[in-house]
């Protein structure tokens, strides 16, 4: 998951990632411009969180909260 320290999306991401049982690997685009510009380049996006499951991205909060709603989180998370 691309993230900031003071992104409240991103805290919110990973609550619910976490009470999934989900192992959270955290890349601070915050603290390495390179990051920064390898998040925009991979995804297309600007914006945190970008949350990746395995290969499949995510795309940010509101997107991981559709996919918990619609039942589609907890299969991708155990694939």
């Amino acid at each position: 998951m691309y993230t900031t320290a003071v992104c409240p999306f991103c805290q919110m991401a990973e609550r619910l990632l976490q009470s999934k049982g989900a192992e959270i690997d955290k890349v601070r685009i915050d603290l390495d411009p390179a990051e920064r510009a390898a998040m925009m380049e991979k995804t297309g996006r600007r914006t945190v969180p970008q949350i990746y499951i395995g290969d499949t991205h995510v795309g940010g909060y509101d997107d991981l909260a559709a996919l918990d709603r619609a039942g589609k989180l907890d299969p991708l998370l155990a694939a």
